[in-house]
């Protein structure tokens, strides 16, 4: 579901990315220091530096993904960080979900070498997740439930834990069967 696609809504957004203004209006950081840190923390991932001449503009999570490897890790803890603070302040099941989906992309994406860090520099997870954040609570819409989208995760990790635990035992099992016996 794209963004509303009212022309000046979307001057608006391009606006905020472009200077790195506050995402969320005052009233709405005013009513959780929550979203407020949410706020500035994704503005800081994203959008906090621009590069001199041009209006590209990028944050820690681009310089993060000169790291390989470990700096996509740590720059999808830190989305999934932000995520999780959103759901506490009343994000729905949907939006995590949404959010999620724009992480996890990010992160595959960008895990790519040299092309996955040019895809950092425009895609911008975290700015889209907190812009999403903002049209849910212009809309009404943030109220909801995350429990049964943050217990399926779960239930997803622990069956994922268990295949990966029971595949590592059999490698092992069958590596050890092929090794020759010690004298």
């Amino acid at each position: 579901m794209m963004l509303a696609l009212d022309s000046s809504y979307t001057d608006a957004v391009l606006k905020r990315a472009i200077t790195n203004q506050p995402v969320l209006t005052d009233s709405q950081r005013a009513s959780s220091p929550d979203l407020a840190w949410v706020d500035t923390f994704s503005r800081a991932l994203d959008t906090r530096f621009r590069f001199p001449g041009t209006n590209v503009r990028f944050g820690a999570d681009f310089l993060l993904g000169l790291v390989p490897g470990l700096g996509d890790v740590l720059s999808m803890a830190f989305s999934g960080l932000l995520i999780v603070t959103m759901a506490k302040n009343g994000a729905s099941a949907k939006l995590v979900a949404r959010m999620l989906v724009n992480v996890l992309f990010d992160t595959l994406v960008g895990s790519i070498p040299v092309l996955g860090n040019i895809f950092d520099l425009f895609y911008k997870a975290n700015y889209r997740n907190l812009e999403l954040m903002r049209e849910y609570y212009d809309g009404g819409k943030h109220r909801g439930s995350v429990w049964p989208l943050v217990a399926g995760i779960v239930a997803f990790l622990l069956v994922l834990l268990g295949i990966t635990t029971w595949l590592i035992f059999a490698i092992f099992s069958w590596l050890s069967r092929l090794a020759p016996e010690a004298v």
